[in-house]
């Protein structure tokens, strides 16, 4: 029978092509969302928190920093305390300006093959980003390096299932604070091909990412805004203040025409108010200021409703993830988000700091909340480990599974002629099998999902291998993946004009030559 099986082996949908001892995984695809959303509060209930954001906003307001922004708000109406810092929003300015922003647009990469439709029917998969340390199982939770950081990244553009980096998986300690971001950004454009997110803290910082991206997609700086090829996160300082560097970066990203990704970050009980409703009511505030001021810059800058409101450990205080508050708030973010046709941002977190099970059922708990509330963008959806403090190598490939399904849940099953198999159940009979019928055969390898990490096979066969469990598994697999890795095309004149960058800018920083890339 195996000969059978084999002579007839068609390519199965959505697995790439094999090579003999290579990882097997589903081919690149961004996925569609099929299914209705989940939606747990009723219209009422969302327009009862609209309605008290805009209220926030017009009586208590947001505390803005930087004074660029608070211009920038005042000459578009809001009244503005300069003593304070304090900008109001009236309700009908805020209505007005929130309209503007696009439902949908493209996000250019340097492969064009790899552009992302963001809002809509689509959704994406981002890596982790931004975590102060890097983990494994030999080295443990430590202090990330460039060198590690790099193959983070060769692993970003080696698994399929995610489209797109995350914004530096991992601070590289060993490069001097004032210019890694450059490095980072170097090794973002080289070493992957697919879309990734810069630094924003900052004007410089904002400017540096958007000049690379230029250099890399043959444009000029001031011409990206025809090419959005950024979502860059903006987080508000919760409760209601945005500070300098995110104002900066928020301007400058807008000024461009690049998506900013509003993004509060308000925990329920320390940050927010206890209570779910009312922690939403201020990540709703917050999150329109933010898509206000994005369009006072540039009317028309797409913007992305982010949200990441969970609770706490009220015993510890600690940012407690993956927990059924943060399902809830997914969920009720995308309603609100649909409520005002913006693309909307979710994530997969968890607060494990190992992969092990609490690991997955928090990241799983997480990803079904942001698949059901229709989120467009999962951020750090694959790596992210200790409540966003470690990017874990192993955690990049348990996740990628749980990717991996979630894209296999979101294609519905055929049901046709063919499909229905009424010519198997003849041909198996009374009491028989389906292992031999031509129905069977013709569909053998098409039939089911191919898990990347997972262990199929029988008890015996399993300890026979040394029996080891996922996070061992995980750790062979990115191991092989990076041994299998090839490095993307570039043209050799852009990759020159790059390191030209990096070394200019790192001399303007240092006060020298500042040397060639890492």
């Amino acid at each position: 029978m195996e000969r059978s099986l084999r002579a007839r082996r068609p390519q199965r949908e959505g697995r790439g092509p094999r090579r003999t001892g290579a990882i097997r995984q589903r081919a690149w695809r961004q996925p569609r969302l099929p299914y209705r959303p989940l939606e747990i509060l009723s219209a009422d209930q969302i327009e009862a928190i609209h309605l008290a954001s805009l209220g926030v906003l017009e009586t208590i307001g947001m505390k803005v920093l930087q004074a660029e922004a608070r211009r920038l708000f005042e000459a578009a109406g809001a009244d503005v305390d300069e003593s304070s810092m304090v900008v109001r929003l009236d309700r009908g300015l805020v209505e007005e300006t929130r309209k503007l922003a696009p439902s949908q647009f493209t996000l250019h990469a340097r492969n064009p093959e790899r552009a992302l439709e963001v809002g809509g029917a689509f959704t994406f998969f981002s890596a982790v980003g931004g975590p102060a340390f890097a983990c494994d199982l030999e080295r443990g939770r430590h202090a990330g390096s460039y060198a590690e950081l790099c193959d983070f990244l060769k692993l970003v553009q080696s698994l399929n299932v995610l489209h797109q980096e995350g914004g530096g998986p991992f601070e590289p300690l060993d490069l001097p604070e004032a210019s890694r971001h450059l490095d980072t950004h170097y090794a973002q454009l080289t070493l992957m091909d697919k879309n990734w997110q810069p630094w924003g803290l900052g004007a410089e910082r904002a400017r540096d990412g958007l000049e690379m991206a230029a250099i890399a997609m043959g444009v000029a700086r001031e011409e990206l805004w025809r090419t959005p090829v950024f979502t860059c996160i903006i987080n508000t300082n919760s409760p209601l203040m945005l500070d300098v560097p995110m104002a900066e970066g928020l301007i400058e990203m807008a000024r461009h025409g690049q998506a900013v990704v509003i993004t509060p970050f308000t925990l329920a009980g320390a940050m927010a108010p206890v209570t779910l409703a009312g922690a939403l009511v201020q990540q709703n505030a917050e999150a329109l200021a933010g898509i206000v001021l994005a369009q006072c810059v540039r009317p028309g800058a797409p913007v992305v409703y982010g949200a990441f409101t969970t609770n706490v450990d009220m015993r510890s205080g600690a940012p407690a993830f993956g927990t059924p508050e943060y399902v809830q708030a997914a969920q009720i973010s995308g309603q609100l988000a649909r409520r005002y046709g913006l693309p909307f941002r979710s994530s997969n977190v968890t607060t494990a700091h190992a992969v092990d099970a609490q690991a997955a059922y928090e990241s799983e708990m997480a990803l079904w909340g942001a698949i059901t509330a229709h989120a467009h963008m999962v951020n750090h959806a694959a790596g992210w480990l200790g409540g966003g403090l470690t990017a874990g190598f192993e955690k990049l490939i348990l996740d990628a599974e749980l990717l991996q399904m979630m894209t296999a849940w979101l294609e519905p099953p055929a049901v046709d002629e063919a499909s229905l198999g009424l010519e198997a159940i003849a041909e198996a009979g009374h009491g028989g099998h389906f292992f031999g019928t031509a129905h069977t055969l013709a569909r053998y390898e098409s039939a089911f999902y191919e898990p990347l990490l997972s262990d199929w096979d029988n008890y015996d066969n399993w300890r026979d291998r040394g029996s080891m469990d996922a996070a061992t598994r995980a750790n062979r697999i990115w191991k092989q993946l990076l041994a299998e890795y090839e490095q993307p095309a570039i043209d050799p004149a852009v990759d020159e004009a790059l390191r030209d960058y990096v070394a200019r800018r790192k001399g303007e920083i240092h006060g020298s030559s500042g040397g060639a890339t890492a």
